[in-house]
């Protein structure tokens, strides 16, 4: 091994690679949590799915046009099938080229698995392993070699020190172009369009899965380091403080707004404080952490309610919201709150500009291209499953099982 490797830092690196494979565990036992029953096995297939493929694809041709070519509007085939990745330090770092490529593997997985929550209960699961692979494949890679691999974000001093934008954004956004197509569930909305409460089976399911998302996040933001240096300690508190600020917001104000505390909210606030720090968890104090963290479990909950009541748009575990407007609200925060050049904290406007330029050129990408791709799909093969396969359950109909054998379904 090359002298010039760090092992302490390539312990980390490899600590945290492991950290944000959990959070698929996470994803996939909060998505089961949130929908019924008979579509457990569903669920349960699409998020260990994307694991399966996303490593795969990402070696082949994901990583690759992610980060070669810098400069470019995306990325070459100097790393087709990682080929020349080896033990030796990948450039500018003191770790594995193959311990950077692991890490970004599980990064690049779990902007398809977002998709797999909104889509649930409805969609096809050959459909959606052909939206998660060219997801994969091309349209996160674009967007990553914008802003980690050298491209033209990166030269605008755009700033996701985590993929508020490049992960979470690319799957909230690529979600909500393939709800747009495939429709809401049968029952979700009454003969005059208001949306009615489809209860998730499994509410403890979902808190564990919540709670194993934010014990992966610790990985995923402070692996992203990549390096086991004296800025760890900050990111991880940045990161469970805007976790705990988004949680307790979302609460009261599901608290206020119905009457009750609503548990499921309560778990979605947590996850959109979550994903509003991780673009600036490096740049803010913990102090601002919390508020921005706070502000995002505030946004989560008018965001769903906007999304169905106004929109009419059903997205089962909220992945949308969470994702997509909390990822766009964690990026515009590196604008306004980092210690160096945020607009409310030095007076500065310029980082603030370029954030929201890297925001909106990554919602029109993303967007304009699921949407194209997902309408070719309906079109040709057909997104939706049947009528009497959705009401009877994705699990005895396409998966041929039952998650519940000993229990009698309603």
């Amino acid at each position: 091994m090359s002298m010039e490797i760090n092992l302490l830092d390539t312990a980390w690196v490899l600590i945290a690679s492991f950290l944000v494979f959990i959070m698929h565990l996470g994803f996939t036992t909060i998505e089961a949590g949130f929908a019924r029953s008979k579509n457990t096995i569903s669920i349960i297939t699409k998020n260990i799915f994307t694991v399966v493929m996303g490593s795969i694809v990402f070696m082949i041709i994901g990583f690759t046009l992610a980060f070669s070519g810098t400069g470019s509007f995306i990325g070459d085939l100097s790393y087709f099938m990682i080929n020349g990745l080896n033990s030796d330090p990948w450039p500018g770092l003191l770790i594995p080229a193959m311990a950077f490529f692991l890490f970004q593997a599980m990064f690049a997985a779990t902007s398809a698995t977002i998709v797999s929550g909104a889509i649930a209960e409805r969609m096809k699961f050959s459909a959606y392993i052909i939206i998660s692979v060219i997801l994969v494949a091309l349209i996160y890679p674009i967007i990553a070699h914008w802003v980690w691999g050298g491209g033209w974000l990166a030269s605008m001093g755009f700033h996701d020190f985590a993929g508020s934008t490049v992960v979470h954004s690319v799957g909230g956004w690529t979600a909500l172009a393939s709800v747009l197509i495939l429709g809401p569930r049968f029952g979700k909305f009454d003969e005059k369009g208001r949306p009615q409460a489809i209860a998730g089976h499994n509410i403890g399911l979902a808190s564990i899965g919540c709670l194993l998302l934010w014990f992966g996040w610790f990985g995923f933001n402070a692996g992203s380091e990549l390096a086991f240096d004296t800025k760890v300690p900050l990111i991880a508190l940045t990161t469970n403080m805007a976790a705990a600020g988004g949680g307790l917001s979302a609460l009261i104000v599901s608290w206020l707004k119905g009457g009750k505390p609503d548990g499921g909210m309560f778990l979605n606030g947590i996850l959109a404080g979550l994903v509003a720090i991780t673009a600036g968890c490096a740049v803010v104090s913990p102090q601002w952490a919390l508020v921005i963290g706070i502000l995002g479990g505030i946004i989560v909950v008018y965001a769903v309610d906007f999304i169905e009541s106004k929109l009419k748009i059903d997205d089962p575990v909220g992945a949308i919201s969470v994702h997509g407007c909390c990822g766009v609200f964690g990026t515009i925060c590196v604008g306004l709150f980092s210690s160096s050049n945020g607009l409310i904290t030095t007076g500065s406007s310029s980082q603030l500009i370029v954030q929201l330029i890297g925001a909106g050129a990554t919602f029109g990408l993303v967007f304009v291209s699921a949407l194209a791709i997902v309408k070719v799909l309906d079109l040709t093969m057909g997104l939706r499953v049947p009528a009497e396969v959705e009401i009877k359950g994705l699990d005895v109909t396409e998966f041929g099982g039952d998650a519940y054998p000993d229990f009698l379904k309603m």
